[in-house]
C-alpha cells in the first residue's frame, strides 16, 4: 500500500526546499498526534486564514510564456479523475440472529477498504460498525426506524433509480471488519425471518503498489495521444510539513486542502473556500449532488514529519450538496456533512484580480492521492520558485486559464493555485501539459460570489 496510518511502504519526501525563503518557526495550532494516538474530530483551535506572512515582491522576469498547443481540446477532454482502486463483487450476509456477528474483508497490500451495503434494515437501537482490525478507525451506522418501513436503513441512500444501498466510510489499510451490534438478542431469528438483514454486495479497495505502478504507466502512455506529463523537469513538490518552518503560512494554508475519494475508486483534490460550509473542486471531478454524496473528503491527511513515514489520522466527512458547477470554467462548489468537524483546518480566500506574468505561486495538493504536498520550487522558473507563465492561457475557452510550471500529477485536479505575495487563491488547477494550468479564479468568483 502507499501509506498507512502507522507504517508505510515508502518514505515521505526528503527535505529539499528548493528556493524556499526561510522564516521563523511558528506554532501549529492544529498539530495532530500521529495516527493511532488520537481520534477523529479533535476539539482544537481553529486556524486563522487571513494573516499572510510578509514576503518580498516577486520579480516580473521569468521564462517566456509558452505558446498554446494546437488541438488543445482533445488533450483536455482526456482529463478525468485519478483511478486509484478497484471494485470487488461480494455477497456477504451478516447473521442477524447473533449479537456481534462479523465479516472481514481483506485485500493484502490495498491502501484502503470501503464496503457497500445493498441491504441494511435494522431495528431501533441496532447498528453496524466498519473498522480496521485494531479498531483505531471506527465508523458507525445507526438504525433509523423511519427507513425500516421503506426497506432501507440509513441517512445516505443512493439516488432513486440508481439501485439501493449505501457506502460506508472507508478504513485506511488493507482490511475492514464489519460488525452487527444488536440491542435486543434474537436467538430464534424472528427478526431475520421478518425481512431484517445486513448484506454487503461490493467492496472498493485501493490499488496495491504494483497495480498503481501499472495504472501510472497506462496514464503515461497517453502522451502518445498528446497528453503530457504534469511534472515539469524534476519533481520538486514536497511534503507539506517540509514547509512548516521554511514557509509557515504556506503550511498553514495546506491544512484547508482535502483529498477527495470519489465513488470509492477515484481521486481529486478540493479545498475550503471562505469561513462557511463551502468547498471547491473541478467539474471534471464532481458534477451532481449524487457525486458529492458518494465522495469522502479527507482533511489533515499529511505526513507527520518531513521525510518520515507516519501520517496523521485523516478527519473524514461526506460531501453533501453541489451548489454550482460549470464545465467551461471546470469548477464545482459544494458543501460537506458534519462541517463542524473540519472548521478547525481553516480556509482559503480568493484574489479577485488576474495575476501578472512572473507572480510567484504555490500549489497545496494530493498528487496521486498521496498525503498533502506543496509544489513551490521549480527548475523551470528563474529564481527556482513557481511563477505565472501566462495569465491569459487557453483552457476550455480562450484566455480562461493561468499557466505555470509547478509540478502536479493525477489526483491534483481541483487544487488551489495560491499567490505567494497575498496567500490568496488566483486559479483552480485542472490541466497538465507543461506548462500546467488552472482556471482563473476571478472568472469563477463572478459565478459563485452570491453563494459564498
Amino acid at each position: 500500500m502507499r501509506r498507512t496510518l502507522a507504517l508505510v511502504a515508502g518514505a515521505c519526501t526528503a527535505v529539499v526546499l528548493a528556493g524556499a525563503t526561510a522564516y521563523a518557526m511558528t506554532t501549529d495550532p492544529i498539530e495532530a498526534q500521529p495516527a493511532g494516538s488520537a481520534g477523529l474530530g479533535r476539539a482544537e483551535a481553529p486556524l486563522e486564514a487571513d494573516a499572510p506572512a510578509a514576503r518580498a515582491e516577486a520579480p516580473a522576469a521569468g521564462p517566456a510564456a509558452a505558446p498554446r498547443k494546437e488541438g488543445i481540446g482533445p488533450v483536455i477532454d482526456a482529463v478525468g479523475r485519478q483511478q486509484v482502486g478497484a471494485l470487488e463483487s461480494v455477497d456477504s450476509l451478516l447473521d442477524y440472529r447473533t449479537e456481534g456477528a462479523t465479516q472481514t474483508f481483506s485485500y493484502p497490500g490495498a491502501e484502503y477498504v470501503k464496503v457497500h451495503f445493498n441491504e441494511l434494515t435494522m431495528l431501533p437501537g441496532d447498528y453496524v460498525t466498519v473498522a480496521d482490525p485494531a479498531r483505531t478507525e471506527v465508523h458507525r451506522i445507526d438504525s433509523d426506524p423511519l427507513d425500516v418501513v421503506g426497506g432501507l436503513l440509513g441517512s445516505r441512500p443512493e439516488a432513486a433509480g440508481e439501485g439501493v444501498g449505501r457506502w460506508a466510510m472507508s478504513v485506511t489499510g488493507d482490511t475492514a471488519v464489519v460488525t452487527l451490534h444488536r440491542a435486543v438478542p434474537d436467538p430464534l431469528g424472528v427478526q431475520e425471518a421478518a425481512g431484517l438483514g445486513v448484506r454487503v454486495d461490493k467492496v472498493a479497495r485501493g490499488f496495491t503498489d504494483t497495480e498503481q505502478e501499472r495504472a501510472d504507466e497506462a496514464d503515461r502512455a497517453l502522451t502518445e495521444n498528446g497528453r503530457e506529463e504534469s511534472v515539469c523537469g524534476s519533481n520538486e513538490a514536497r511534503d507539506a510539513v517540509c514547509y512548516k518552518s521554511a514557509d509557515p503560512t504556506a503550511y498553514k494554508k495546506s491544512k484547508a486542502v482535502a483529498r477527495l475519494l470519489i465513488n470509492g475508486t477515484e481521486l481529486c483534490t478540493g479545498w475550503r473556500l471562505g469561513s462557511t460550509n463551502r468547498m471547491l473542486t473541478n467539474n471534471h471531478c464532481m458534477v451532481t449532488s449524487r457525486d458529492a454524496y458518494d465522495t469522502e473528503v479527507w482533511f489533515d491527511y499529511q505526513c507527520t514529519k518531513c521525510g518520515g513515514h507516519a501520517v496523521f489520522k485523516a478527519t473524514k466527512v461526506w460531501g453533501d450538496k453541489v451548489l454550482s458547477t460549470n464545465r467551461d470554467l471546470d469548477y464545482t462548489l459544494f458543501t460537506v456533512e458534519n462541517f463542524a468537524q473540519v472548521q478547525k483546518f481553516g480556509y482559503l480566500t480568493i484574489e479577485p484580480t488576474r495575476p501578472s506574468r512572473g507572480s510567484e505561486v504555490y500549489i497545496p495538493q494530493h498528487p496521486g492521492g498521496d498525503p498533502g504536498m506543496i509544489a513551490m520550487g521549480s527548475d523551470k522558473d528563474n529564481g527556482g520558485i513557481c511563477a505565472v507563465n501566462d495569465p491569459a492561457y487557453d483552457g476550455y475557452t480562450t484566455d480562461s486559464d493561468v499557466s505555470y510550471y509547478c509540478d502536479t500529477a493525477g489526483g491534483s485536479s481541483g487544487s488551489p493555485v495560491i499567490s505567494r505575495k497575498t496567500d490568496r487563491v488566483i486559479a483552480l488547477h485542472h490541466f497538465g501539459g507543461c506548462p500546467n494550468s488552472g482556471v482563473r479564479i476571478d472568472l469563477i468568483y463572478n459565478r459563485i460570489k452570491k453563494l459564498l
